[in-house]
């Protein structure tokens, strides 16, 4: 994956977004009801169960860096972006939130989930009102205008469609005409992880802005991102060292979960297709079966798929004009996300 390959290094260009963005965030967190705020601060990783400061890790800062460098690539300050990184930001968490609900997840980023640590209504309470705080963000934003709500509510239905498919994705047989196909599942991606993703650079670049063509190229490369980093997670959910990715081994089979991997490797049925789908329906043996599943070809498919996404980005990036600075560092951003430990 060498395309997007620059001398620009990532954690720089993150560290560098976000404490620009960070200080409207935290403004923005402040003004919800105190209970509800303390728990979207645990949420970002801020403070404790109470209240109490927090040493946790808040995450990246994937895409309050992509509405900063999307402001940037039209040529305006990286601070025009801001309001849009807060916004796409404030729906990110609302989003993991829900999903941790639905999902049953009990940790993230190792630590007890919201639902776990203040219960499931509270953790619903919370999203929710996460939610309302993006719309009230970009609304109040005086240059964001009707377009800039259009791009957030159409990637938030997006965001919706891609949840829904995965949660009936579970449902779906390993095998016959109602198996999830990859095709499927690239469309699933696209929408719950890259249609926020592109969102975010859009709305950035429609903030500083830029013509038509670059928010749109700047969506379809956020997009593309999406599904590339989708698929590396699912590949680093299977064969990724825990003490990096912070998952067991193995984990994505163990809980029996359709990812591309396994997906491309019951496309293309061999010999060993049989054993593979009875240690995927009985979630025994997950080094056996990932074994069968990179054997069988999946684990190849999915780097290549991650690695067609990629070029795509770029091609993406190259078909409109954006500032030589902005460029050098979303093309550093977007190959150190889908690179990782691959």
């Amino acid at each position: 994956m060498t395309a997007l390959t620059s001398a620009v290094a990532a954690p720089e260009v993150l560290d560098r977004c976000r404490a620009l963005v960070r200080p409207a965030l935290r403004d923005a967190v402040g003004r919800m009801h105190p209970w509800v705020g303390e728990m979207a601060a645990y949420s970002f990783g801020w403070c404790e169960v109470g209240g109490g400061p927090a040493v946790a890790s808040g995450g990246k800062g994937v895409r309050q860096a992509l509405a900063v460098l999307g402001a940037e690539a039209a040529g305006a300050s990286g601070r025009t972006g801001v309001p849009a990184a807060v916004a796409v930001e404030l729906v990110h968490a609302f989003s993991l939130l829900h999903d941790d609900i639905m999902d049953g997840d009990a940790a993230r980023r190792r630590r007890p989930t919201v639902w776990k640590a203040y219960g499931t209504g509270p953790a619903v309470l919370a999203g929710d009102a996460l939610f309302a705080l993006a719309v009230e963000t970009l609304a109040a934003t005086p240059t964001a205008g009707p377009a800039a709500l259009r791009l957030l509510s159409g990637a938030l239905g997006d965001l919706v469609r891609g949840q829904a498919d995965d949660l009936l994705f579970a449902s779906r047989p390993w095998t016959g005409r109602r198996r999830v196909r990859p095709d499927a599942y690239r469309t699933m991606a696209e929408h719950k992880t890259g249609a926020l993703l592109g969102c975010a650079a859009a709305l950035g670049a429609l903030l500083g802005g830029a013509p038509a063509a670059t928010v749109t190229a700047l969506d379809r490369a956020g997009r593309h991102l999406g599904v590339a980093f989708q698929i590396v997670d699912d590949v680093l959910g299977i064969w990724g060292d825990p003490a990096v990715t912070g998952k067991p081994v193995h984990g994505d089979l163990r809980e029996r979960k359709k990812t591309f991997p396994v997906l491309a490797a019951l496309d293309a049925p061999g010999p060993a297709t049989g054993r593979l789908v009875a240690l995927l329906e009985s979630a025994e043996e997950p080094g056996e079966a990932a074994a069968l599943v990179d054997e069988a070809g999946g684990r190849a498919a999915a780097l290549a798929e991650a690695r067609r996404q990629v070029t795509a980005v770029d091609s993406a990036l190259a078909d409109v004009p954006i500032t030589q600075g902005a460029a050098a560092d979303l093309r550093s951003l977007l190959g150190f996300l889908v690179r990782r430990d691959l």
